[in-house]
């Protein structure tokens, strides 16, 4: 084993890779308000499951259930696209939560902050468009 074998590799500077003629893409901006839009619709949709599921469960109508099993889904799939697709998924998304919200009452109210993370997703989005 020589010397050069067992020496660390040298630091490179930001936004070059080691293999040469690739270089890394920088974070989306939009990035931060659709990963927070994924962690509100989760959580609402945990809080409306156990709540369809409860003691006291409300009526079940196309809005509940809508709000019970799309969210979450839509939202990971808006964080986990590139921007150019995002530009697409995050209004469908937004869509389909405020559906959800306007036909179920009380248990919409909590996907209102994640629709408002999806809206700044859906506003940064199109300030960066190329």
């Amino acid at each position: 084993m020589t010397i050069s074998e067992s020496s660390p590799r040298p630091m490179l500077p930001i936004g070059q890779s080691a293999r040469p003629g690739r270089a890394v893409e920088p974070a989306e901006s939009s990035w931060p308000w659709r990963r927070a839009g994924l962690l509100l619709s989760g959580a609402a949709q945990l809080l409306t499951i156990s709540a369809v599921v409860g003691v006291d469960p409300p009526a079940l109508t196309w809005a509940v259930l809508l709000l019970a099993v799309a969210p979450a889904l839509l939202a990971g799939l808006a964080a986990a696209v590139p921007a150019r697709m995002a530009r697409l998924v995050v209004p469908g998304t937004g869509a389909v939560l405020a559906a959800g919200i306007a036909g179920s009452g009380r248990i919409g109210l909590l996907f209102v902050p994640a629709l408002a993370g999806l809206a700044g997703a859906a506003v940064v989005l199109w300030r960066e468009q190329p």
